[in-house]
């Protein structure tokens, strides 16, 4: 990357730090997806203290900007004496950070399934967690599908903000390029167009979701 004019050699570059968007999209989603799950059934339960528990986590978790917690799980760590790379701090902070969204989300699509499901499958005679697995979650998961591919861009755009610690993905490989080049138009330009083609696909799937669900509402309805 020693040219001064841009070439192949700084595209591919940038499409790599493009590559690592996708993957920490990928891993916060994924461990957030997995808190979330925990979170969401935590608000639903039935004993007030895991409630209460799910709600402050959710809260606090929220009133917490992502760079905020880019810094602990980095910072706050390695001062503890722990040494984290930085895709890990990444991970882990963009983890908690969707985890307290889609538990939100999640737990409210979850009590959006009418509540004669739930008094049906208890008149089967299922246990909850059979009720859960399924009678609930299967309806709820169609509801919560168009809201949580929609925070998915959210997600994806958020992951900017690691390169605070240092974490090569889009944002800072384009810093490392423009700081070579200084042609700073080109590079953000490029920039630009690359996060556009990562999360517009996925908002077009987000509202072709949502318009589905509503036509399936309708159908329903005058059935």
């Amino acid at each position: 990357m020693g040219n001064t004019s841009f070439n192949l050699a700084y595209l591919g570059y940038m499409l790599q730090g493009a590559a690592w968007t996708v993957g920490l999209s990928a891993m916060g989603f994924l461990g957030g997806g997995i808190l979330g799950g925990i979170i969401a059934l935590a608000r639903i339960s039935r004993r007030t203290p895991v409630r209460w528990a799910a709600s402050l986590y959710i809260q606090l978790i929220q009133g917490i900007p992502l760079l905020i917690l880019m810094f602990l799980f980095y910072f706050g760590l390695g001062l503890m004496g722990y040494n984290v790379p930085p895709l890990a701090a990444a991970g882990g902070a963009m983890s908690v950070y969707a985890s307290a969204y889609l538990g939100d989300i999640w737990r409210g699509c979850l009590q959006a399934v009418p509540r004669s499901q739930w008094e049906a499958a208890e008149c089967l005679g299922l246990s909850p967690a059979q009720r859960m697995v399924c009678v609930i979650v299967p309806q709820a998961m169609r509801l919560a599908t168009p809201s949580t591919v929609g925070f998915l861009v959210q997600i994806v755009k958020n992951t900017s903000l690691a390169s605070v610690v240092g974490f090569v993905e889009l944002v800072r490989a384009g810093q490392m390029v423009n700081n070579t080049l200084y042609e700073p138009f080109m590079v953000f330009s490029l920039m630009a167009v690359l996060y556009f083609a990562l999360c517009y696909p996925l908002s077009r799937w987000s509202h072709a979701l949502e318009r589905r669900l509503k036509t399936g509402r309708r159908a329903r309805a005058t059935a």
